[in-house]
């Protein structure tokens, strides 16, 4: 990434941004939504599966590499399901997102703990 600004992976692989899963969400428009509002602001990509099923919609937001040099983590949300949840992810990035400004009391009932992070790394 060029710009030092955050990014966004949006989960939309296997059951995250299916119908089959959550019928009643346009996946397509919270996509379209995420990176209209955030042009130029962060960079949106999609990822087919974050194996995180259990917390669809899922999304993860990457501290800019400033943030990241000085220790910033990025923040696996949860459950953004609905345009209220996706303006609180937006207007959280849009103030300058993890590292920058502490993610708003609305989202932290949403963070998930990565799959690699509850998965003790194997030994040989």
């Amino acid at each position: 990434m060029p710009e030092d600004r955050p990014r966004v992976t949006v989960c939309r692989g296997c059951c995250c941004g299916t119908t089959r899963k959550h019928p009643q969400v346009d996946h397509d428009g919270q996509v379209r939504v995420l990176r209209e509002a955030l042009d130029g602001t962060a960079e949106v990509r999609l990822s087919d599966c974050l194996d995180a099923c259990a917390h669809s919609n899922l999304l993860v937001v990457h501290p800019s590499p400033a943030a990241r040099a000085a220790g910033a983590k990025p923040l696996w949300l949860g459950r953004v399901l609905d345009d209220r949840a996706l303006r609180e992810v937006i207007d959280w990035i849009s103030g300058g997102g993890p590292g920058v400004v502490p993610p708003p009391a609305s989202l932290r009932d949403r963070v998930v703990t990565p799959p690699n992070a509850r998965t003790p790394p194997r030994t040989t």
